[in-house]
């Protein structure tokens, strides 16, 4: 992938916010080297970037990582661009670590499937939880599928490891329930697929929605209509039955 411009990249100093006392020099391969010395103190930093991240996750899911600037991203988060460049090293630094943190609220769902729980219900309750995600964090979502559509060049490794892990490990149990005969014969992966692949759209494809229902899901009664739908449909699949 084509690195970014060097005035995205590189600031000419960092200096500590207004208000906040200056840091001691830290190493310049990462802006993360240097901890913060207190509790307090690391709590304020997590907080900024944590705003940071949220301005630079609207920008990165309109336009991508080379169609978003850092003065874009200062000017969403209401921070000048030196003081951004002192929380990040890059503008790439910024946008991996926005996934990063997606990924992470993107996956907490699936780890609700437990084997001693209801197949059926933990399934369902999975599938309500994806659209509800997609209802409420719509630019994440698209951010993460615009990354993937990409070749997912900046989030290989995590998907490599913390995704395989997790899929597999509830793949697993999708495959245990299905050999107790608590849950049909199915492909877990598949399963998987398909319930991202379902839930995933309304966020990833709202317009589309809205041009072709004039709703969405911010709409709640559209939102409960396709939690209910979606359940059907792929419940309806997976339950036990009488030839299984």
């Amino acid at each position: 992938m084509a690195r970014a411009a060097s005035t995205d990249r590189t600031p000419e100093r960092r200096q500590a916010p207004a208000g906040e006392a200056e840091p001691q020099a830290a190493p310049r391969k990462s802006s993360r080297s240097a901890e913060p010395r207190t509790p307090r103190r690391r709590k304020q930093i997590e907080a900024k970037r944590s705003a940071i991240l949220d301005a630079a996750l609207i920008l990165f899911s309109r336009a991508g990582l080379h169609g978003t600037t850092v003065e874009q991203i200062a000017e969403q988060a209401a921070v000048s661009k030196t003081n951004l460049f002192y929380y990040f090293a890059s503008k790439e630094e910024v946008y991996v670590a926005a996934l990063t943190r997606l990924l992470d609220h993107w996956l907490d769902p699936l780890r609700g499937l437990e084997l001693d729980s209801d197949p059926v219900a933990g399934i369902g309750e999975y599938i309500r939880r994806k659209i509800m995600f997609s209802r409420t964090h719509p630019e994440a979502s698209r951010l993460f599928c615009l990354e993937l559509v990409q070749g997912a060049p900046l989030l290989r490794h995590e998907l490599e490891t913390s995704l395989k892990e997790l899929v597999d490990a509830k793949a697993a149990v999708i495959r245990a329930w299905s050999a107790a005969g608590r849950l049909a014969p199915v492909d877990p992966h598949h399963l998987i697929f398909s319930i991202w692949a379902t839930t995933q759209h309304y966020a990833d494809f709202a317009s589309q929605i809205d041009a072709l229902l004039q709703t969405g899901l911010d709409d709640e009664a559209f939102a409960e209509e396709a939690v209910r739908n979606i359940q059907r449909i792929i419940l309806d699949g997976v339950r036990v039955r009488a030839d299984d």
